[in-house]
């Protein structure tokens, strides 16, 4: 819990004993690698901070693709952020590539937190704030950014990935085959 307490200390100063508060209602949860956190159909009911491990989001395209949508590392937080607010089915699986332990915290206590919780208000805006930028980033790398750059720009961003993580699902993440990624690899490696 000292980790999540830590976490939200960076982005929102409290004193520790309101990061306590803050962190209060969130359960610790192990998962084993290759598990499901979400499965499409579920509506998502917890929001996650990832204290070790790695995750990933995925879904299928129209011709039936796996399409890897999104990683979660060491200290974020993993959810389907429009299944969990709006409560509907997710669209999307995030399953373990690692071990995991992570911090839930369910749909339930978060609203709680929101209500009686200033700093919590803050917190979840701030945190929105950026998974909006994210998002928005990501959606115009995949409009305007060659397969190149987007491959240079993770390379430089997220390097741990490619340590962690299988080169289809960064393939795919990417928007790329595989071939094309072991090509920008070897071209990268070359300059």
């Amino acid at each position: 819990m000292e980790q999540l307490i830590r976490y939200v200390q960076q982005v929102l100063p409290l004193s520790p004993a309101k990061a306590t508060a803050l962190v209060a209602r969130f359960k610790p949860v192990v998962f084993e690698k290759n598990s499901y956190l979400l499965q499409a159909g579920q509506i998502c009911n917890t929001y996650y901070f990832i204290e070790t491990g790695i995750l990933r989001a995925y879904a299928y395209d129209l011709e039936g693709n796996e399409v890897t949508t999104a990683f979660f590392s060491e200290n974020s937080f993993a959810s389907d952020l429009l299944s969990f607010f709006q409560r509907e089915p997710s669209r999307e699986y995030i399953q373990a590539l690692s071990d995991c332990r992570t911090w839930a915290l369910s749909y339930d206590d978060m609203q709680e937190n929101f209500h009686s919780l200033p700093e919590f208000r803050e917190f979840g805006r701030l945190k929105i704030v950026a998974s909006y930028g994210q998002l928005k980033g990501r959606m115009l790398s995949m409009l305007q950014e060659t397969a190149e750059e987007r491959y240079a720009g993770l390379l430089k961003n997220s390097p741990g990935l490619f340590r962690q993580v299988p080169l289809k699902y960064i393939a795919s993440y990417l928007g790329i085959t595989d071939s094309t990624l072991s090509r920008l690899r070897k071209a990268s490696v070359k300059k």
